[in-house]
């Protein structure tokens, strides 16, 4: 049977997009920094989509603490590398921006990706709009470990088992019912995440007005935020397709089937462009449909999270553990059977995203009413139960969750709207960009972490444009 020491297990990884500022506030216009070397070749430290947009890459690791460090090591790393007056930028939207005409594209050299890469990208910001493809943030991918479901298989009954063949599932099959059974209830609950970790409440007037014209107030410095909700970016003005588009998450044939017929519809350019909050992840992206049909699903990559600008690498690791055990608790929970699931969701994903502080604002539980405050706290209450039972987790990292429920002036976003309130948007975010890099700096040059037995080997690597 499965222990909890198998459950605490798995496979991490983390994805950080963040765009790349000047002392000002505004974007950097400047070229990806040379020691980071070639894009395509640099495993951990590459672009995104603008050549101004930085992406931190982690490998895989079985742990969150092994992965977390990683990851804060490399921010640190980038973070340290940069000019005087260049800073990473600690918000999911965007700093003040220059004219559409003058935001570069990332560029490429090399390889028949490099090609491919730009032309995509050129189609994304004909598509979407420029100032759209610098939103960032944060993706979390996670599997469990194979001899985990390995052992799970071989606890199945036989008679529990719907299979096509009434012969026994397939491993494969097992596996991509699980990924399945996860991505349909992160789906259904993702708004508890956005609540609980949300944190873009504000936009420079040079953002997209589609955008702005959703938040309601002026720090009379150049910027508007909102007191209403936590995450502009997972709003209905965030970074989502031009039409909703629900894929059948039953079996991966299906989901596959859809997704091309989107492609065939001319809604998407490939299945990558389908913007989903929890993505099933191939083992060849080349082909991702073939891919997921032929080897199955290997795991998820979630896309909720904002950047956090309290701490010093844009993420902490309690939301990490957080989702680790809301992930568990996807595949454990029962599913409804409402038939409007995704419709609804995706009405409780933006309600949450904007209004979220609006004390009279209801979500939709199965074509009924319920305030976020009953339906969260229920919901942590069974999360809770879970890993009492499996022996996971810990109490108090549930407790300070409910507490952000109980009490919204504890949520990231409420504390970024009384920054605002203070000393303006672009004032202290850049304050809080600057603070992050010396602190970063000072890591690097006196806790030895350079040498670290942990880090050492990946830095030549990270660092490769280094002059010798």
């Amino acid at each position: 049977n499965a222990s909890s020491e198998d459950l605490k297990q798995g496979s991490f990884g983390i994805e950080w997009e963040g765009l790349r500022v000047r002392g000002n506030g505004e974007l950097s216009l400047s070229p990806h920094p040379e020691i980071f070397g070639n894009k395509l070749s640099n495993p951990y430290i590459t672009t995104d989509f603008s050549e101004s947009q930085i992406e931190i890459i982690t490998p895989a690791f079985d742990t969150i603490d092994e992965a977390f460090s990683f990851f804060s090591f490399m921010s640190d790393l980038v973070n340290s590398s940069l000019d005087d007056d260049e800073f990473l930028w600690f918000q999911s939207l965007p700093c003040i921006l220059p004219d559409s005409s003058e935001i570069p594209i990332a560029k490429y050299k090399g390889r028949e990706l490099a090609e491919e890469s730009m032309e995509y990208r050129k189609g994304l910001a004909k598509k979407y709009g420029l100032r759209k493809q610098l939103i960032s943030g944060i993706h979390f991918n996670f599997s469990f470990k194979d001899e985990l479901l390995e052992k799970l298989y071989d606890n199945l009954d036989i008679s529990e088992i719907e299979s096509h063949e009434n012969s026994r599932m397939s491993f494969k099959e097992f596996k991509n019912r699980l990924y399945l059974k996860i991505s349909r209830n992160y789906i259904r609950y993702v708004w508890l995440i956005i609540y609980l970790t949300g944190c873009s409440v504000a936009a420079h007037d040079t953002f997209t007005p589609e955008c702005t014209k959703l938040m309601e107030n002026s720090d009379n410095r150049g910027s508007v935020y909102s007191e209403r909700g936590p995450s502009f970016r997972n709003a209905s003005c965030g970074y989502k397709n031009l039409v909703h588009l629900y894929p059948n998450y039953h079996s991966v044939e299906e989901f596959a089937r859809d997704v091309q017929s989107f492609i065939d519809e001319g809604h998407l350019s490939q299945a990558k462009e389908l913007y989903t909050q929890i993505r099933l992840k191939p083992k060849d992206p080349r082909d991702v449909l073939l891919s997921l049909k032929e080897d199955g699903i290997q795991y998820v990559e979630i896309r909720t999270l904002d950047i956090n600008p309290f701490y010093k690498c844009g993420l902490i690791k309690r939301d990490m553990e957080f989702l680790h055990l809301f992930l568990i608790y996807c595949l454990i929970a029962e599913e409804s059977d409402y038939e409007n699931w995704q419709e609804e969701a995706i009405y409780n994903e933006e309600m949450t995203a904007e209004a979220a502080y609006d004390f009279n604002m209801k979500l939709i539980k199965d074509g009924e009413k319920i305030s976020l405050e009953e339906w969260g706290l229920s919901i942590l209450d069974e999360i809770d139960d879970m890993c009492r039972t499996l022996g996971i987790g810990s109490r108090s990292l549930i407790d300070s969750m409910r507490q952000r429920i109980v009490d919204p002036s504890l949520t990231y976003g409420k504390g970024l709207i009384r920054l605002i309130k203070e000393e303006g948007y672009i004032n202290s975010q850049i304050k809080l960009s600057q603070v992050n890099k010396v602190t970063s700096k000072y890591l690097l040059e006196n806790t030895g972490m350079l040498e670290d037995e942990r880090f050492k080997e990946y830095v030549p690597i990270a660092l490769q444009g280094a002059k010798k």
